[in-house]
C-alpha cells in the first residue's frame, strides 16, 4: 500500500552550481534532491519511492574538503509504495506460463500467481496461452485481476520486490 513518510537526506551542490541569490540556490537544492530521489528505485523498509511531496527544511551547507562541492541535510516528505501481506490489489497480466503467471501492479514488476492459488482454472495451451474456470472466465495476457499477497522477498542486488499471490478468497480473480 501507499506510504506517507518523511525522511533526511543528503543533498550535495557541485561548487559551479552555488549562487548568492538564496532562491536559485533553494531551486538548485529541490532540483538535485529531485534526481537524487528518482535514482534510488527503492528500499526494503519504505518500498519504492513514487514522489516527493514537500521539502520540509534544508539546514545549513557544509563545504566538502577536497572538492569544494556543498553538502545540505534536507528533510522531506514522500509516497512511498509496499506491498504487505494480506493486501488485496489489482494487477495486470503480462507473462502466462503453464504453472502460473506473472502480474504488474504500480512499480512491482514481479507478481507471481501460481496455477496452484487459481481455484478452478485449468491451463490452455495454443497460440495464446490462457487459464480457463468453468465459467469461462479467462486469465491471459493483458487481463486485470484483483488478487491478495501471501508474501513478499526483497531482492537487494535489483533493489526490488517479488511477490506471491493468490486467487483464494471472496471477490477475487479476473475484473
Amino acid at each position: 500500500m501507499f506510504l506517507k513518510v518523511q525522511l533526511p537526506w543528503n543533498v550535495i551542490i557541485p561548487a559551479e552550481n552555488l549562487d548568492a541569490k538564496g532562491l536559485m540556490l533553494q531551486r538548485a537544492i529541490t532540483v538535485r534532491l529531485m534526481e537524487n530521489f528518482a535514482t534510488r528505485k527503492a528500499t526494503k523498509d519504505l518500498g519504492y519511492f513514487l514522489a516527493v511531496t514537500t521539502l520540509e527544511s534544508i539546514g545549513e551547507g557544509r563545504v566538502r574538503q577536497h572538492t569544494g562541492d556543498v553538502l545540505f541535510p534536507v528533510v522531506f516528505s514522500c509516497i512511498t509504495f509496499k506491498l504487505f501481506r494480506g493486501d488485496i490489489l489489482e494487477g495486470v497480466v503480462h507473462k502466462v506460463l503453464k504453472h502460473g503467471v506473472f502480474l504488474r501492479c504500480g512499480p512491482v514488476e514481479n507478481i507471481y500467481l501460481s496455477c496452484l492459488k487459481m481455484p478452478d482454472y485449468k491451463y490452455v495451451t495454443g497460440e495464446n496461452p490462457v487459464f480457463l474456470n468453468d465459467k469461462l472466465s479467462k486469465i491471459e495476457k493483458d487481463v486485470a485481476i484483483r488478487f491478495i499477497v501471501i508474501g513478499t522477498k526483497w531482492l537487494e542486488v535489483e533493489r526490488e520486490f517479488q511477490a506471491l499471490v493468490s486467487l483464494e478468497g471472496d471477490y477475487l480473480g479476473p475484473i
